[in-house]
Formats: C-alpha cells, sequence, structure tokens
C-alpha cells in the first residue's frame, strides 16, 4: 500500500511538472530574440533622440516634419515592444554605443549639413531595419514578439519611403 502510493506520488508529479515546465520555458526568450530585442530597443530610442535633435537643428520643414513622426512612431513602438515583451526580458533603459555615438555624432553637425546628413541616415539606417526585421518575422517563435514585428515591419517600410523621398528633396546622396 505504501509503495503504491509513493508510486501515485512520483507519477502526479511527474505529471504536474511536464505541464509545468512548458508553460515556464514559454516565458523564456531565446538568445537571438534577446538579441534582436536588445537591438530594436536601442535602436528605436535612438529614433526618437535623433528625432528630438532634428525637431531642433533642422533648417526644411521636410526634415523636421520627418522627425516628428520618428519621434511620434518610434515612441509607440518602443511603448508596445515593451508591452510584448512583458516580463520575459528586461530591454535596457539605454541605447547601445552604436547608437548613442549615432546621436552624439549629430549633436556636433552643424546646422548646413544636418538636414542632409540626417536624411541620409535614415535611409540607410531603415534599411537595415526593414532587412532586420524581416530576417526577425521568419525566426522568432515568441508569438508576442513576432507579432509585434510583424505590425511595425510596415510602419519601418513606410519611412524607409519617406526618408528616401526626404533624402532627395534636400539633396543628399543616394546611399
Amino acid at each position: 500500500m505504501k509503495r503504491r502510493l509513493v508510486w501515485m506520488a512520483v507519477v502526479s508529479l511527474f505529471a504536474f511538472c511536464s505541464m509545468l515546465l512548458p508553460a515556464l520555458a514559454a516565458d523564456k526568450l531565446t538568445m537571438s530574440e534577446k538579441s534582436f530585442v536588445k537591438k530594436a530597443a536601442s535602436g528605436g530610442m535612438m529614433e526618437v533622440e535623433l528625432g528630438q535633435l532634428a525637431k531642433e537643428k533642422a533648417k526644411s520643414q521636410e526634415v523636421k516634419d520627418f522627425a516628428q513622426l520618428m519621434v511620434t512612431d518610434h515612441g509607440k513602438a518602443n511603448d508596445e515592444l515593451k508591452t510584448a515583451v512583458g516580463n520575459k526580458y528586461k530591454i535596457p533603459a539605454k541605447m547601445e554605443l552604436k547608437h548613442k555615438a549615432m546621436v552624439e555624432k549629430f549633436q556636433k553637425t552643424s546646422a548646413d549639413e544636418f538636414d542632409k546628413k540626417y536624411a541620409e541616415a535614415m535611409v540607410k539606417d531603415h534599411k537595415k531595419d526593414v532587412e532586420d526585421f524581416k530576417k526577425a518575422s521568419k525566426k522568432v517563435k515568441d508569438p508576442e514578439i513576432k507579432a509585434w514585428i510583424d505590425k511595425t515591419l510596415p510602419t519601418l517600410e513606410q519611412h524607409l519611403q519617406h526618408a528616401k523621398d526626404m533624402a532627395q528633396k534636400v539633396g543628399a546622396a543616394k546611399k
């Protein structure tokens, strides 16, 4: 009788654990998902900071309008990313060094050069973002992050087209 109770307890514990472990694993992100989230969050923060800077330094209304779009859209996307990630990963509160360096570079850019340099950078950055998001959309398994990627990608594609139009209007070099 005692053996039977012990055996039933072991089987019950095994059954409970087999249900619990997948649920716990679902709350974790893979290393590549964490890397993507960290990079996307940092890039979004950079877009907002550069947008704020461009609203102040730009001469062209076209650039100022684009900058406001970056502040609004990337600010919203950053908030939505935090919601999608939830407590599965702690998103860094600061930008990666490469993004911080980009902001610092533009803080030092003269007003006469700013519009063209900003437009060139926005085309280059959004081309890379669109490419990265397309790759991530195929690889990411977490359903909330995948949904965020699939929702955000069309906006990034629109930003790329706007950036190309803006670059052409301010006479920026094509990259």
